[in-house]
């Protein structure tokens, strides 16, 4: 058996069944935490770009597209998968040579779900498949320090998600992880240097065709068998050499991912949670403040403090200011908190956090980066005007795996994302079926995303 045949039977035998009851509810969380991200970013200009693109270029009506009308399945799931990451808001997984975000697997996943009319319980599933596998991958087979983007992993779950969500067959479901993976390896340059908006639409660029690749499967075309080991396949051109015995695994690793409680790249989280606890406690203002330093672990010094992936002081536009942690620590320090509204062009540009951004430094801690991903550690120090100093050491945060957000908390995001003009009995209708998902159907759920459009895009 070839490794992507050992993967496909992995994807065939798993089964709503096999979940724990933990691991239920923190699926049902994940995707509430993505929809409410979706419909936040319905109004983003890049979205607006996409709909527009849709709209020109037509397709099947077949799914449903979060915000009203519906198109062909690959690319609702471009367009859906485009809403739930655009905020930079959506859950997270760490690993160590890795960071990826599972939730970009949900709009692929949810709209061949809908295609193949399956109930919420094959959803869940489907969902959990595509969480094991990218994160597994991230485990095992990290490819970021190699040049390439996590999303490369996203190839594979993509593909076995949204066959899984099909119901293929082992053989089938072999042939879509072999053409996904053989076609979709994308660079890390989306995530270096300038950003630009293929940072936000890198994975659901990667999920459009990953779920091509799954239909294709489905019509019978095939892939090459040895993806992974074969010559010149994955191991051998990418990730190197690694091992994972998918008769063994199971679908609980959506217990260690984590949700963002700041609109924030994840790395960033601790040390914001840090710098709101300091200002709440210790009552300074950003003008008492002479300078902040960042004392973090080496992954996030490299991505958002400064380190390999470029400077972060130079922050024009919100791809830049979500992932530059001199931004994001000055914006919490000034207004007291970090959500959306924080990165609108106004506010970047502002004098004010393009001032005390400069005077936030970054330093990778070797002690901090031995803790990491198992902990989020960090030492927030604030050097105010007249020589006074003060300090916090953070290990995680609400929202952490350590910590994990209470339903009620992810409710409560969910309705933060909502317009003001959105029917609050259409919210409660969504919160409901997302936690009432394993006794519903998925077009239940997706008619009700469908509705959204009715209050926010007039």
């Amino acid at each position: 058996m070839t490794i992507a045949q050992e993967l496909a039977k992995f994807v065939v035998r798993a089964s709503f069944d096999d979940l724990s009851h933990e691991s239920k509810q923190e699926l049902k969380t994940r995707v509430l935490d993505a929809v409410g991200c979706a419909i936040g970013a319905l109004r983003a200009g890049p979205i607006r770009m996409l709909r527009v693109h849709l709209d020109d270029f037509g397709g099947n009506k077949q799914c449903t597209l979060i915000g009203g009308g519906k198109t062909a399945p690959d690319r609702a799931a471009f367009y859906n998968c485009a809403l739930v990451r655009y905020l930079d808001f959506m859950d997270s997984y760490l690993a160590k040579g890795e960071t990826c975000h599972p939730c970009d697997n949900i709009g692929a996943v949810m709209a061949a779900s809908e295609y193949a009319k399956g109930t919420g319980k094959d959803l869940l599933a489907a969902i959990a498949v595509s969480y094991q596998v990218q994160c597994r991958l991230s485990d095992a087979a990290p490819v970021r320090q190699k040049g390439f983007d996590h999303t490369t992993q996203g190839a594979y779950s993509v593909a076995a998600g949204v066959a899984k969500a099909l119901r293929l067959n082992e053989e089938k479901t072999a042939n879509a992880i072999a053409i996904s993976g053989t076609a979709f390896n994308a660079l890390r340059v989306a995530r270096t240097g300038s950003l630009s908006h293929w940072k936000g639409l890198a994975f659901p660029n990667t999920a459009f065709g990953a779920t091509h690749a799954a239909y294709l499967a489905m019509r019978g075309i095939t892939g090459p068998a040895e993806i992974f080991e074969g010559n010149k396949g994955f191991m051998e051109t990418i990730s190197g050499p690694f091992e994972l015995d998918w008769s063994k695994e199971d679908l609980e690793r959506v217990r260690r991912t984590i949700v963002k409680k700041y609109n924030a790249e994840i790395h960033a989280q601790s040390a914001i949670e840090g710098i709101l606890e300091l200002r709440a406690v210790e009552g300074f203002t950003a003008e008492d403040i002479e300078s902040i330093g960042i004392d973090i672990f080496d992954v996030a010094y490299n991505i958002i403090g400064g380190g390999e992936e470029g400077a972060k002081t130079n922050v024009r536009t919100k791809e830049e200011a979500d992932h530059s942690l001199p931004y994001m620590i000055a914006v919490a320090a000034l207004d007291g908190h970090v959500g959306p509204r924080q990165y609108l062009s106004a506010r970047i540009r502002r004098d004010d956090v393009q001032s005390l951004l400069r005077k936030v430094v970054v330093r990778p801690n070797a002690e901090y980066s031995s803790l990491f991903p198992e902990a989020l550690p960090c030492r927030i120090t604030v050097h105010l005007k007249g020589g006074r100093i003060v300090m916090k050491e953070k290990k995680d945060y609400e929202g952490f795996f350590t910590r994990p957000l209470s339903w009620a908390k992810v409710v409560r995001k969910f309705d933060s994302l909502c317009p003001p003009s959105m029917d609050r009995s259409l919210r409660e209708k969504i919160v409901t079926a997302v936690g009432q998902l394993d006794e519903v159907n998925t077009v239940q759920l997706t008619k009700l995303l469908g509705k959204v459009a009715l209050k926010t895009r007039r």
